[in-house]
């Protein structure tokens, strides 16, 4: 999937403005951006959804239009809806005949926990549940390449981990997974390579390692330790502290030196955790610049 010098402008909105991406057989990208900043019609250029005003547009190595290639692509919007009074199992069967060698609907409803639901009609479903058929949907063409469009929404926690491991699993078996989620942590969880649009422009393109690097802060987290220490050892840390747990929370620009502080001056503690910078922390320093 390419998309190269694009322009998709609606009247006198850009909203994509000479954008160049590149995404390669058995990647794993998360796509981020503020509401508005372009992410969904990047993506619809690239299902063939829309056409650019200028620029070009390659799926598959061809026209994203083209039946055979879409043939190869599984898609779930943000919101989508299921005909209400058909029951699971026949819309996994109606949608698998679309498609010239589906995954068998009793594999994708084991795959995707939906054994309990395939009698059910979809107008009974909770919107958690209609939203396991939805993803299921995706794959059931057995497709090269899967966008999501915030795959989660709806799912309680125990409901995203399950999907997520899912999905992980099909990465796993070679499928190309696109996604877009305003959840951070389900990128993080997901995507190997980040990419990060704001006002119809890309600002970041890396893998998801160097895109947290770009913040230069670290994360150190103890228990029943004395604040005002803390904030001795680094006075130009942010320190805050949790009463419920006990826990300090330490941010800071050099997390190795901090900890050498905390040993050498020889204040209590327990629990010593160190970790890197958040997607959310690296996200919101890319889009709002220096």
């Amino acid at each position: 999937m390419s998309v190269g010098d694009v322009v998709k402008r609606f009247g006198e909105v850009t909203a994509l403005d000479h954008v160049s991406l590149g995404i390669g057989a058995g990647e794993s990208v998360g796509v981020l951006g503020p509401n508005g900043a372009g992410k969904s019609t990047l993506l619809g250029l690239a299902l063939g959804l829309r056409a650019p005003t200028s620029g070009r547009v390659r799926l598959l190595g061809g026209d994203p239009r083209d039946p055979e290639r879409r043939q190869q692509v599984g898609s779930t919007p943000q919101r989508s809806s299921l005909p209400e009074p058909l029951r699971v199992g026949e819309v996994l069967h109606y949608v698998a005949a679309h498609y010239r060698n589906p995954v068998p609907a009793a594999q994708l409803a084991e795959e995707f926990g939906l054994g309990d639901l395939l009698r059910r009609q979809c107008g009974s479903l909770s919107g958690g549940q209609q939203r396991r058929v939805g993803i299921a949907l995706a794959f059931i063409g057995a497709p090269r390449i899967v966008v999501l469009d915030e795959p989660t929404v709806g799912l309680d926690l125990e409901g995203r981990a399950a999907l997520w491991e899912v999905l992980r699993r099909k990465h796993r078996e070679g499928c190309t997974i696109i996604v877009t989620s305003h959840h951070l942590d389900e990128i993080e969880a997901l995507a190997k390579r980040v990419v990060v649009i704001d006002r119809g422009r890309v600002l970041a393109d890396d893998p998801l390692a160097d895109v947290l690097r770009r913040v230069d802060v670290q994360h150190v987290s103890v228990r029943d330790a004395d604040p005002a220490a803390l904030r001795a050892i680094d006075p130009s840390a942010d320190v805050a502290v949790d009463p419920e747990t006990r826990t300090v929370n330490v941010v800071t620009r050099d997390a190795d030196r901090f900890v050498r502080g905390l040993v050498g001056t020889g204040t209590p503690f327990r629990d010593l955790t160190v970790r890197g910078a958040t997607l959310e922390e690296a996200f919101v320093a890319i889009t709002r610049g220096p």
